[in-house]
């Protein structure tokens, strides 16, 4: 594993790379009060396919606000996200969804990420249903597609009928892998996953996505403060240290 101080790494552009996911000198900042609280400062970190990169650094370093931004929901204030060599000039529902569909974010809480009102099996599918008539599989694929998801995560059918509040944080958690990898991402960026879930969970989670990204070479950002975990896990290792500045507000008029 290696270290890259500030999450600068060598930009994809120099080493050669047709398809990377990066970020290239992102910038972020929020509003507070009558003043500014810059969150991220012109990083830059790219992933690769077939590659496991661990962001890790203290709470309030960034992490999560660079994940959404490689995850194409939010956009940065200066520099850019690049995917597979284009520049992406929107976020969110704005994207074409083959395009969307290409990087996904399994979020840190899984009761954030799932909708209520839907039973497990309308959640793991939701990806392939939402795309209009057009692009829709045929019913029974999308039984066949469920059926294979749930099995590779360990989700077991007698679940598949219940909502998010009747169920564990452990199931829910591999339902939302299950949906997540039902879309086939080339990327895909992991928040947190020791945060939330009991030991032997994270591990069996974090099993799944090593076999899928075998299978076909996805690649995966890990977001994380456990040094521990992105050692023995990833390929390398880019530290987040934070720019936790704030523009001071105007004064008030005397």
């Amino acid at each position: 594993m290696t270290e890259a101080s500030g999450a600068s790494c060598t930009p994809a552009s120099s080493r050669g790379w047709d398809e990377v996911l990066s970020a290239a000198a992102v910038s972020r900042g929020y509003g507070h009060g009558r003043g500014r609280i810059e969150v991220l400062s012109r990083v830059s970190l790219d992933v690769r396919p077939g590659e496991r990169v661990a962001l890790c650094g203290p709470s309030g370093s960034g992490k999560s606000t660079l994940g959404r931004i490689l995850a194409l929901l939010d956009p940065p204030d200066e520099g850019e996200v690049v995917l597979d060599g284009e520049p992406v000039r929107a976020t969110g529902l704005r994207l074409p969804r083959t395009v969307r569909q290409q990087v996904a974010l399994l979020w840190q809480s899984p009761r954030t990420a799932a909708d209520p009102r839907l039973a497990l099996a309308a959640l793991v599918t939701e990806p392939l249903r939402s795309g209009g008539r057009r692009h829709r599989p045929p019913p029974a694929a999308i039984e066949a597609a469920l059926a294979a998801r749930c099995a590779q995560v360990g989700l077991a059918e007698e679940l598949w009928g219940r909502y998010p509040h009747e169920v564990s944080e452990g199931q829910l958690q591999r339902a939302c892998l299950a949906r997540t990898l039902i879309a086939r991402p080339a990327y895909l960026i992991y928040d947190e996953p020791t945060s939330m879930l009991d030991v032997s969970t994270q591990a069996a989670l974090l099993e799944i996505i090593a076999a899928e990204q075998r299978d076909r070479a996805m690649g995966v950002l890990l977001i994380t403060h456990d040094r521990t975990l992105a050692s023995h896990w990833c390929d390398r290792s880019v530290e987040l240290a934070g720019v936790a500045s704030q523009v001071a507000p105007e004064p008030l008029l005397q």
